[in-house]
C-alpha cells in the first residue's frame, strides 16, 4: 500500500507540473470529501522581500493531518495546529522560490489529497507602487450609495438574508463597482485625482430590524469582494479603469474587527483569536438573527485618550483596545501573532492582486498599536513609496500627531506606544474646529476662523504634515451643509481645505451640495448620488441635470480642483498664517517667487483686507495683480481690498 500511496504521489505531482491550473481540489486521491475545504491566501506572489508564507488551511478534522511540499525551492519552516479541529497553519520559507504550482499533500489516516497552490509571478517591484500624497485630492464614496450598473441583481443566491430597498436608509441601495466604473469620467472632469471606496468586501450579515452591513465594516471574507458589488476581476477592472485615466484608488480596510458572521466566530480557531470571546457560548445569533450578549460581553467605551494616557487605569485601556465595537463587530486580538500575519498578508495580497495605490485604516487607536506598527513595518520594508492613513478620531492635534510615523515624546514613559510608522493620519481637528467656526463671527480672540488659526499652530507637533489629511465632513459625521443651505460657508471651507498644507479629502455629493444629518440615522448623510440608479429623475452626473445652484458650486469647485492638480505652490510650497485681523482670516502659500492667498471674511457683514498687514507677501514683488482661480475675477492689492460677507478667495498673483 505503502508503494501504490507513492507512485500516485509522484503521477499527481507530475500532473500538477504539467497542468498548473487545477482547481484547489481538483486532484483527492480519495472518494471521501476533500481535506482542505480553503486556504487563505487564495494565492501568493513570489519575490517578496518577506519570504515567510503563512497558509491557513482550513477543512474538517485537517489539524491533524501530516503536510509535505512537492518542491525543493520551497521550505515548510513550521506546523501550527490550533485549538479548533478544523485550521491548520503552515509557514513556508519562499526565500528563492519560483512562480508556477506548488504541491501541498495533505495526509490524515488513510486520507490524503494533493492541493495546486499557485505562486505567482509580481506585476512590478513594491518600489515600483506609488501611493497618494498632498499633491492628490481624494474623493471620498460608498459604493452602494453611489451608482448602480446595468444588469445589477438585487437577490444573490447564497448570501445571508437582505433587502435592497432604497427608500430604507440602513437596507442596500444596490450600488456596485460597475456603476462606479461606468462613471470615471465624472471624476476627471470635476478635477480629483483619486477614489477612496468604503469597504467592498465581503459582508454577509443579515439585514436586523431594518438595518444592513452596506456600508462594508463587517467583513466575513478578507479574500473576497462583496458579490453584490461584484467581483474580484470587477474591483481589478475598476482600479485599472481607473489607471488609465489618471485615478488613484484608496482601499478601505479594518483591522480592528470583523463580521460577526465571518466563520472565524463560529468556529474559533484558537481561544484568543478573538479578544473578549468569554460570552460568544450564549451569545451567537438565534433563530430570528438577533445578536444576545450577557454579562460576560466587553463593549469598547469608545474612548480613545486612554492608549496615550500616562496615568490611564488598565481597566479603561482594556475597554478601548479589546472591547468589541458593536456587538455584531467581534473584537480581533492583533496580540496573537497568528492573526496579526494573516490581516498582514491580506493587505500585501490586496496591494499586489488589484494594484490599489493606498489604503485607509478604519479605528487605528482601537486595535493594538505593536501589532499595527509590525504591519506599517512590513508594508514599509515592501512598499517604501506607498501610503497608508489611519483613522485617529480625536480632535486634539497633539493626540492626532502622536500617531504619525516618526514622532518623538518628550519623556519614554509619556504615551504607550512607540513609534507607530504610521505615514499618514487624519485632522479631525480641522473638520472639528470648522464645524464650530462656520456658524460663528470670527472676532479677535477665539470665534471663527481662530480656531483655525489656533489649530495650525500645532503643526510642529506632527512629523510631516504634508501627511495629514484634512476633510470637512465624511460618511460618519454630519455633511457640512447639516440640514440648511449655506452655500458660502461650504465654499469658505473647500477653499481652506485645498490650499492649506495638507491631504484634502473631499465626500462625495458635496460639490452639488448634498445635506444631511445624522440626527435619525447615518443612512441620512449617505444618500444616492442623484443619477446613478435607473429611474432616478435628475442626473447629477451631467450639467443638464443639474440645478442652477448645483451647477455654480460644481463649476467653481471644479475650476479649483484643476488648478490645484498643476499648482506646485499649495503641493509643495511654504504656508504661512495670519491671525483673524478684522474677522479677515489669510493663509499664504508660496513657492520660487509664486504666490496663493486664501482670504476669507469670517463674518456675516462686508470686511476690509488690509493690505499693509501683509506686506511681507509682497517684498520683491513688482505686480500686486491677482485672479481669483474659482471665479476668473481679477483684483489689485496696491489698496485695501473691500471683501462681501462670507467671501472667499482664492487669489494668484501675477
Amino acid at each position: 500500500m505503502r508503494n501504490t500511496h507513492s507512485l500516485l504521489t509522484l503521477i499527481l505531482l507530475l500532473v500538477l507540473s504539467l497542468f498548473p491550473s487545477f482547481s484547489l481540489n481538483a486532484l483527492c486521491a480519495s472518494r471521501k470529501a476533500p481535506l482542505v475545504a480553503r486556504i487563505d491566501p487564495t494565492d501568493w506572489r513570489v519575490g517578496l522581500r518577506t519570504p515567510q508564507l503563512q497558509l491557513m488551511v482550513y477543512g474538517q478534522g485537517i489539524r491533524e493531518a501530516d503536510v509535505s511540499v512537492g518542491r525543493t525551492d520551497v521550505r515548510l519552516d513550521s506546523v501550527v495546529r490550533l485549538d479548533s479541529p478544523n485550521y491548520l497553519l503552515l509557514y513556508l520559507d519562499l526565500t528563492g522560490a519560483q512562480a508556477g504550482t506548488l504541491p501541498l499533500t495533505f495526509r490524515l489516516g488513510r486520507r490524503y489529497q494533493t492541493v495546486g497552490y499557485q505562486l505567482l509571478e509580481r506585476e512590478c517591484d513594491g518600489d515600483s507602487r506609488k501611493g497618494f500624497t498632498n499633491a492628490d485630492v481624494l474623493y471620498m464614496l460608498m459604493p452602494d450609495r453611489f451608482a448602480q450598473g446595468p444588469g445589477h441583481r438585487s437577490q444573490l443566491p447564497g448570501m445571508q438574508h437582505y433587502v435592497e430597498n432604497r427608500a430604507e436608509p440602513s437596507l442596500r441601495h444596490g450600488g456596485d463597482l460597475e456603476g462606479i466604473r461606468r462613471h470615471l469620467d465624472y471624476f476627471c472632469d470635476l478635477g480629483v485625482t483619486a477614489l477612496w471606496l468604503t469597504p467592498v468586501l465581503e459582508n454577509d450579515s443579515p439585514d436586523d430590524h431594518g438595518f444592513s452591513t452596506y456600508h462594508g465594516y463587517a467583513t466575513t471574507d478578507y479574500y473576497r469582494i462583496d458579490p453584490r458589488f461584484g467581483t474580484n476581476a470587477d474591483y481589478r477592472a475598476l482600479i485599472d479603469a481607473a489607471h488609465a485615466k489618471g485615478l488613484k484608488v484608496v482601499m478601505d480596510m479594518i483591522f480592528n474587527h470583523c463580521g460577526f458572521e465571518h466563520p472565524w466566530v463560529a468556529d474559533l480557531p484558537s481561544a484568543d483569536w478573538l479578544n473578549a470571546p468569554e460570552w460568544l457560548g450564549e451569545g451567537r445569533r438565534d433563530q430570528n438573527g438577533e445578536v444576545h450578549t450577557n454579562e460576560a460581553f466587553l463593549q469598547t467605551s469608545y474612548k480613545l485618550t486612554p492608549v496615550l494616557d500616562p496615568y490611564a487605569a488598565d481597566v479603561d485601556l482594556r475597554q478601548t483596545v479589546d472591547g468589541w465595537f458593536v456587538p455584531t463587530m467581534p473584537d480581533l486580538n492583533h496580540r496573537n501573532p497568528h492573526v496579526m500575519t494573516y490581516l498582514i498578508q491580506n493587505s500585501i495580497w490586496w496591494i499586489e492582486t488589484s494594484g490599489i495605490d493606498g489604503i485607509r485604516m478604519d479605528t487605528y487607536p482601537y486595535a493594538d498599536a505593536a501589532g499595527m506598527a509590525r504591519w506599517m513595518q512590513t508594508l514599509q520594508r515592501e512598499y517604501p513609496h506607498f501610503n497608508v492613513v489611519g483613522e485617529t478620531w480625536v480632535t486634539e492635534p497633539a493626540y492626532t500627531a502622536a500617531w504619525q510615523k516618526g514622532f518623538r515624546q518628550a519623556n519614554a514613559d509619556s504615551r504607550r506606544i512607540g513609534d507607530t510608522f504610521l505615514p499618514t493620519v487624519m485632522d479631525f481637528s480641522f473638520f472639528d474646529r470648522l464645524s464650530q467656526a462656520k456658524h460663528e463671527e470670527t472676532d479677535g480672540w477665539w470665534q471663527g476662523y481662530n480656531r483655525l488659526y489656533n489649530s495650525f499652530v500645532y503643526d510642529y507637533l506632527y512629523p510631516d504634515p504634508t501627511h495629514v489629511m484634512a476633510f470637512v465632513d465624511n460618511h460618519d459625521t454630519d455633511r457640512f451643509l447639516g440640514d440648511g443651505h449655506d452655500v458660502a460657508a461650504l465654499r469658505q471651507a473647500l477653499a481652506l481645505l485645498l490650499t492649506v498644507r495638507r491631504i484634502p479629502q473631499l465626500y462625495y455629493g458635496t460639490e452639488i451640495l448634498m445635506a444631511g444629518t445624522k440626527a435619525v440615522t447615518d443612512g441620512h448623510v449617505r444618500q444616492d448620488f442623484p443619477g446613478g440608479f435607473p429611474g432616478d429623475a435628475h442626473d447629477a452626473f451631467t450639467a443638464e441635470g443639474r440645478t442652477a445652484e448645483q451647477q455654480a458650486m460644481y463649476t467653481w469647485l471644479s475650476r479649483l480642483l484643476h488648478w490645484r492638480r498643476a499648482s506646485a505652490t499649495v503641493i509643495e510650497g511654504t504656508m504661512t498664517q495670519f491671525t483673524p485681523v478684522d474677522g479677515v482670516y489669510v493663509v499664504a502659500r508660496r513657492h520660487m517667487g509664486d504666490l496663493v492667498m486664501t482670504v476669507l471674511n469670517g463674518t456675516s457683514s462686508p470686511a476690509t483686507l488690509r493690505v499693509g498687514h501683509y506686506a511681507e507677501l509682497f517684498a520683491g514683488r513688482t505686480s500686486r495683480r491677482a485672479t481669483d482661480i474659482p471665479t476668473g475675477r481679477t483684483f489689485d492689492l496696491t489698496a485695501d481690498l473691500r471683501l462681501p460677507a462670507r467671501e472667499a478667495l482664492v487669489l494668484q498673483f501675477e
